[in-house]
């Protein structure tokens, strides 16, 4: 497979990063579980956990993605073809678990985020120095919620992360074919405009997931980059997973809404009364899924 080349400019000359893996594979345990939230868009929850003496087994690490969904996260300092076997062995336990795990919620997170666990998708996020092509198809053919994740250091300060293939599960929706424009004229309601931004979305690229909550629905590439909620009487709500302070706002249409309560995902807020504003917001939605 191709591998990104990462190189250092100064002084209009460039030096190269080499690539490289890990010494060990708990290296790059050690580093995503202190950073998970970050990295991967999950909160870290449990690192070895034990599976009980039947299935005698550890789950690399335990986490609860923004949706609520469960998820393990499952490490291999290089190519190892056992990696997704053994990811859906301990999915498979977790799925039969649902109590403990719950509970094991409860006591990291509290009562409202296990009240909220999204049992209608687990996932399963793979992290390795490589994968085969027998992998990747592996993955496209399954129904389970699968993420297979490259890793490369670069240097002693860099990692990069790529997702190289994602099954997105029987439960979500994926999109049917490739919109590069927003929807043109003939928009003439807000239920329209949102079914519009909906496709939008989801239009943006490959490997994109959209998974329905009762109160928003989040669109996935490894983390969350937006996410909708049902429209109201004017206008549609779209919150993006960019830095607001990184946007230029603009009164009642962008809005920052970091530590304000809200249903859906993102600090970004957008408000959709119009296909204008559809077609204004469209670079956001770019912006925000390139950085997912």
């Amino acid at each position: 497979m191709l591998e990104l080349r990462l190189f250092q400019t100064e002084d209009g000359n460039v030096s190269e990063f080499a690539p490289r893996l890990a010494e060990a594979e708990a290296d790059v345990q050690r580093l995503v579980e202190a950073n998970m939230e970050a990295l991967l868009g999950v909160r870290f929850l449990a690192s070895e956990y034990g599976t009980g003496p039947v299935h005698a087994g550890r789950i690399d690490s335990l986490g609860l993605d923004a949706n609520g969904a469960p998820v393990v996260v499952e490490y291999k300092r290089g190519t190892d073809p056992g990696v997704i076997n053994q990811g859906l062995f301990y999915l498979s336990w977790l799925v039969d678990h649902r109590s403990e795990f719950e509970q094991l919620v409860r006591d990291r997170l509290g009562s409202d985020a296990a009240a909220r666990v999204l049992w209608s998708e687990p996932r399963l996020i793979c992290v390795a120095g490589d994968y085969t092509r027998y992998d990747l198809h592996a993955v496209r053919e399954h129904w389970r919620s699968i993420d297979l994740v490259r890793y490369r250091f670069f240097g002693t300060r860099l990692i990069g992360l790529e997702t190289l293939a994602a099954a997105t599960g029987r439960s979500t929706h994926r999109r049917r074919k490739q919109r590069t424009e927003p929807v043109g004229a003939g928009c003439k309601s807000i239920v329209e405009l949102a079914a519009a931004a909906d496709e939008t979305l989801l239009g943006l690229g490959d490997g994109i997931t959209k998974v329905r909550r009762k109160h928003y629905s989040a669109y996935r590439r490894l983390q969350n980059f937006a996410s909708i909620c049902p429209p109201q009487r004017t206008k549609v709500h779209v919150y993006l997973s960019l830095d607001p302070a990184e946007v230029d706002l603009v009164p009642d249409f962008i809005r920052n809404v970091r530590g304000l309560g809200h249903h859906g995902t993102g600090d970004l807020e957008v408000r959709l009364r119009t296909e204008r504003d559809l077609e204004r917001a469209l670079d956001l939605f770019r912006a925000s899924y390139a950085a997912a």
